[in-house]
């Protein structure tokens, strides 16, 4: 079985493939400080209550944005389930695909798994939209190239801005209100920070289509996916598994 991680600034995302079917997918908080063993604690309890025995990971593939997770992560896989990992950017990792950018080294691996998954599960052309702790538009290209994007910030991060810069301003959750104009101060700040990111989402979309000069498939993954997706239509599908799907990938490409 692959154990394929995405360890990315706000959750780590373990999830445990047999071949045929993705057997569990767990989330964690991350965390810079938790080590190998700590890591490892918590895992086995886990395969333990999907009935799954840890000798039968056979391989570990990694894509990792967060530096200080790196040596936690490759020791939980060397030290306790007994494999090398695949990690994307290393040396030596085939990706399958080009990065057509100014600076490949840049570019996070959370981007390049997306961009690798979303091909394989809608080919392209295509836009891929992360709505992680950046909100991400990844362009990969009609023959799965990665061409680059835009990052911006997510949209809880422009609530907690707004919270810290203006006292009299309280924190709101993320949702859509039930009306543009707010008759209060909550739902009026709801619906800033919810439209004004749909109109973000809109207005980036159409500016890459147009600077490609084709359309596009636009394909929405990460945890707010779901609160914007039913607002626009901007967004084609929406896919959980994209960057899983491209760790997937990733390893099928370096079996041999």
């Amino acid at each position: 079985m692959l154990l394929a991680i995405d360890s990315g600034n706000t959750n780590i995302v373990f999830g445990v493939h047999d071949g045929a079917e993705w057997r569990a997918i767990w989330r964690s908080a991350t965390k810079g400080d938790r080590t190998a063993d700590e890591l490892a604690v918590w895992m086995m309890q886990l395969f333990d209550m999907k009935g799954l025995a840890r000798r039968a990971v056979d391989a570990a593939v990694i894509a990792n944005v967060v530096p200080s997770n790196d040596f936690n992560l490759r020791s939980l896989c060397r030290d306790h389930f007994g494999v090398e990992p695949l990690v994307v950017g290393d040396a030596g990792v085939a990706l399958g695909i080009e990065l057509l950018i100014d600076a490949p080294e840049e570019v996070g691996a959370d981007r390049i798994a997306n961009a690798i998954g979303a091909f394989a599960g809608h080919g392209g052309p295509l836009i891929v939209i992360d709505f992680g702790t950046a909100t991400t538009l990844d362009v990969v290209d009609e023959a799965g190239n990665y061409c680059g994007g835009a990052i911006a910030p997510s949209a809880a991060h422009s609530v907690d801005a707004l919270h810290r810069a203006a006292e009299q301003l309280p924190r709101i959750d993320v949702r859509r209100p039930p009306a543009v104009i707010g008759t209060a101060t909550v739902p009026a700040m709801q619906s800033g920070v919810y439209w004004g990111y749909v109109g973000l989402i809109e207005g980036l979309v159409r500016r890459i289509q147009e600077e490609r000069g084709a359309p596009m498939k636009v394909v929405a993954t990460g945890g707010l996916a779901e609160t914007f997706c039913e607002a626009t239509d901007a967004i084609d599908v929406q896919d959980r598994d994209v960057t899983l799907r491209g760790l997937l990938e990733v390893h099928a490409r370096n079996r041999a």
